[in-house]
């Protein structure tokens, strides 16, 4: 595939680029979680508990995606990336529409396997093609477009999830949703043109550049020694573990302590999401950009700050007996943690080496989705189970409350400690140019 490393690789066209790969990452969040608004239709029919929806929700996607997820990372740094994006998103819309087909619990937990099978090549690719077609002074802003597709993937999950299994059933729902991923595919495919691997990247050394990819063993190692990168992969995935919780759990808390339809958490949902995550996501990569010239320390302590505030709107949202507060406590949480994603990824690409790009991005996804989808998930529901002789349809709330204390907290501090390594490692390749 011809590679294009002229003038049309900038300009109008990168956003085009940066759109079409925010909708994919869409439809990766949005085959993920569209069953958190199913999951009360899916329990019934099934007959399942807490623990075993935790299991389908999030450890069955995470199996494979935690042993594909590297591999797919290191397949990135030296193949064609809009090629494997483009297949990966057909497969997990094919396997997610797979899911209308489940007999009972296990051949659905096979079909959300298939899910995590296709999703592992997705996000590293496409952090790697935004890098290069974004000079690193205006990365964050663009990584937070791109990060949007995490607050238009629920939206998309929650209205047209709820609405559909209103209409249809939670297994036309599946269908209906998947099969639009395999139409974008094809587009991506015959639209996106591959630009040339590090055409942005600069250090301090002002080292050449090399298209060959080191041994994985020496990567590794390179990746491990990066103290900003493994510093904010890991804050980034506390950050994360608690949002995945509301995302997968929220939808059932409002339908058992509100007595709501899935259509109308659907809409609720939606309509929050949008209008407070879309803004976030986008103004907080735009605002640590401003903050970081100034000082680059800004990017993971603009991280830190957010985080913080989050907890308080997050805990006292599933605290309080009225509907409207709660929502709106949520939202208010919602669009702080959200903002700070864009200079995360950012962050990430901008610490390592071009040809290692695809590599950190699959740590970090894998990592995020180890303790957001392996481990949140099914712990929650087993702490809800656990707590329901004592605290009845509120055991789930304060299953949540406990993981996003922890979990926040020990971002906050993570994040903060990230800014004593930024200026040695990360201020040169995300100077203003």
């Amino acid at each position: 595939m011809k590679t294009n490393t002229g003038p049309a690789a900038g300009g109008v066209y990168r956003y085009y680029v940066l759109i079409v790969l925010m909708l994919t990452f869409m439809f990766n969040i949005a085959d993920r979680l569209v069953m958190s608004i199913l999951i009360e239709d899916i329990k019934a029919e099934f007959v399942l508990s807490d623990t075993q929806i935790g299991l389908l929700a999030g450890t069955a996607f995470t199996f494979f995606y935690l042993i594909l997820g590297i591999p797919a990372g290191r397949l990135a740094d030296r193949t064609n990336r809009k090629t494997m994006v483009a297949v990966s998103l057909a497969l997990w819309s094919l396997m997610s529409a797979l899911c209308g087909a489940a007999l009972g619990f296990w051949t659905l937990l096979l079909a959300r396997l298939g899910v995590g099978v296709g999703e592992a090549g997705g996000g590293p690719p496409s952090a790697s093609i935004i890098t290069d077609y974004f000079a690193p002074h205006e990365l964050s802003r663009a990584m937070g477009i791109f990060a949007a597709g995490a607050v238009l993937g629920p939206v998309l999950g929650y209205v047209a999830g709820g609405l559909i299994a209103e209409a249809y059933g939670w297994r036309w729902t599946f269908v209906i949703l998947g099969l639009p991923g395999i139409l974008l595919g094809i587009l991506l495919y015959y639209t996106v043109r591959e630009p040339r691997r590090g055409r942005f990247y600069t250090r301090k050394a002002q080292q050449v550049v090399s298209d060959k990819q080191e041994p994985f063993l020496v990567t590794m190692r390179s990746l491990w020694a990066n103290s900003v990168f493994v510093r904010v992969v890991v804050a980034n995935s506390f950050t994360n573990m608690p949002a995945y919780a509301f995302a997968i759990w929220l939808a059932p808390m409002l339908i058992r302590n509100f007595d709501l339809t899935s259509g109308e958490v659907g809409v609720y949902l939606g309509a929050m999401l949008f209008f407070g995550g879309v803004p976030g996501m986008i103004l907080g990569g735009y605002l640590a950009d401003f903050l970081a010239r100034k000082n680059p320390r800004w990017r993971p302590w603009y991280c830190g700050v957010a985080v913080f505030l989050t907890m308080p709107f997050w805990i006292l949202c599933l605290l309080t007996t009225s509907l409207e507060v709660t929502l709106g406590l949520y939202i208010c949480g919602y669009i702080l943690l959200v903002s700070t994603q864009g200079a995360a990824i950012s962050m990430v690409q901008a610490a390592v080496l071009p040809t290692e790009r695809g590599t950190a991005s699959s740590i970090s996804s894998l990592s995020i989705t180890l303790l957001g989808y392996g481990i949140g998930p099914a712990l929650i529901g087993l702490m809800s189970d656990s707590w329901a002789g004592a605290y009845g349809s509120l055991s789930l709330n304060y299953a949540v409350i406990a993981t996003v204390l922890v979990s926040l907290s020990l971002a906050t501090v993570l994040f903060w400690w990230t800014g004593k390594a930024v200026m040695e490692e990360l201020e040169p390749s995300l100077a203003p140019v």
